[in-house]
């Protein structure tokens, strides 16, 4: 499927993007400087469409532009990132169960202070209201 010489618009739909993500992609070196047509408007080719794609995917997964670069960077020097995408992927994976532990204990401790709602009454005062008072 050759793709030759793009607009944003075309590409950025092709690869499941805005055009703005397209923009800073390109602006924070992810992806090479897109070729201008004379009248100023960027031009980009399948390949940059395969980049674009790539790095919606990796985004998809939670992966930072920062990691995603030093993937790029691995793998244009001609060495398969497998191993670096790996800890990557365990490395959310952790971020993942870090933060799923901390919503469990949130979720926990909203029950119970809802549950000492229950004997909260509108005639306490508030210094009494036990939802304050032992939180």
């Amino acid at each position: 499927m050759a793709l030759p010489g793009l607009t944003i618009g075309k590409a950025a739909r092709a690869a499941g993007l805005t055009r703005k993500a397209v923009r800073v992609y390109e602006a924070k070196g992810l992806l090479p400087a897109a070729e201008r047509t004379q009248a100023g408007y960027r031009l980009y080719t399948e390949r940059d469409v395969e980049l674009l794609t790539f790095i919606r995917r990796a985004r998809t997964l939670g992966l930072h532009l920062d990691d995603i670069r030093d993937v790029l960077t691995i793998r244009n020097g001609g060495i398969p990132p497998c191993a670096t995408v790996r800890d990557l992927l365990d490395e959310r994976i952790a971020e993942i169960d870090t933060a799923v532990a901390e919503l469990l204990a949130l979720r926990k401790t909203l029950a119970e202070t809802r549950q000492r709602a229950d004997e909260c009454t509108d005639d306490q005062p508030v210094s009494v209201c036990p939802i304050i008072e032992d939180s």
